[in-house]
């Protein structure tokens, strides 16, 4: 049996063909031209090159593939170009599993967010089922991953493509070599250099209890599901104090109000496209960050088995990574 796995240099990708491996797993991973591919070495598995804009790559890479897991998506909080991204998560998306039907692929499991789902006012956690539209999504990434999963429903629905959906919260720990913006504020406040903070929280994972849960989804998950991989709600707060104790650095203790750094915010953006460069905060960051984004993973602990550690441990791993490849 041989699984294709998109995304493999990235953070959570790496996670799922580590995990391929150790189950003892053939692997093919789709590799752009370009891409860094430091979370490959040492790892035994077969490199095709392509590129998910790319549609004519992809009939060839799955080609003989067993399963798909797509994890791979353009995750950029800001961009010039939106229609970059609707390019990766949507049409590629779509691009990829078509490939795969064709290639007489199985099954499959897409990896979306929950970016997707609804988040509630009373900041008591989401599910699957929390209700949720386009106008609910802030920013172009949130509407490119809620759009790709309306295509992939859209594929299982009418075309009877055998796809299972899990939806990761914010994963954290090692080999975010990019880092991912959620890689970044580990960092930043690991090196000190995160004194203030909003009042916000998130869902912390273990990147390797995600991608565990890519593989218990594609051996029990039901076609059309969506599961939530997540782990341990926190506010930012909490997070940021976890990670300051732990890198032996002093811990935030001021507030900062939303709509006073918002100003700011709007200033970086114009800085970064008058010169091209990623701001170092949005005006659709903030916006987010006024929401509690607050999940539940009984789905898929009940159906799948999945099983989440405690927060301070992705927590700490992803120091200990930082520190041990030169971030810190």
């Amino acid at each position: 049996m041989t699984a294709f796995v998109t995304g493999a240099t990235g953070f959570v990708g790496s996670a799922v063909l580590r995990c391929l491996i150790d189950a003892g797993q053939n692997v093919r991973v789709l590799v752009r031209p370009n891409s860094d591919r430091s979370n490959l070495d040492g790892i035994k598995c077969e490199i095709v090159v392509g590129d998910l804009t790319d549609p004519a790559s992809l009939q060839a890479a799955v080609s003989g593939c067993d399963t798909v897991y797509h994890v791979a998506a353009d995750y950029r909080l800001w961009v010039p170009d939106p229609e970059a991204l609707n390019r990766v998560n949507i049409d590629g998306s779509v691009a990829l599993f078509r490939a795969a039907a064709d290639a007489g692929v199985s099954r499959m499991v897409y990896t979306s967010s929950v970016a997707t789902l609804g988040i509630n006012p009373d900041r008591t956690p989401a599910t699957e089922e929390t209700p949720s539209t386009l106008a609910d999504m802030v920013g172009e990434y949130k509407r490119s991953k809620f759009l790709a999963e309306e295509a992939v429903r859209e594929l299982v629905e009418k075309d009877y493509l055998p796809i299972v959906i899990v939806n990761p919260s914010a994963p954290i720990g090692p080999r975010d070599i990019k880092p991912t913006p959620t890689g970044k504020m580990i960092l930043d406040a690991a090196a000190g250099k995160m004194p203030a903070y909003v009042d916000t929280g998130l869902n912390v994972a273990h990147v390797d209890d995600v991608a565990q849960g890519h593989l218990l989804a594609m051996e029990k998950g039901i076609v059309g599901e969506r599961y939530i991989l997540g782990g341990e709600d926190m506010s930012l707060r909490e997070i940021l104090i976890e990670v300051a104790e732990y890198a032996g650095k002093r811990p935030p203790s001021v507030r900062i109000p939303h709509d006073l750094l918002m100003p700011f915010a709007h200033c970086a953006e114009a800085f970064g496209r008058l010169f091209d460069r990623e701001p170092l905060f949005t005006v659709d960051g903030l916006r987010m960050a006024k929401k509690h984004m607050y999940f539940s993973a009984a789905k898929a602990q009940a159906d799948l088995g999945y099983a989440p550690r405690p927060a301070r441990e992705a927590l700490h791993d992803a120091i200990d990574w930082f520190r041990e490849f030169g971030y810190l």
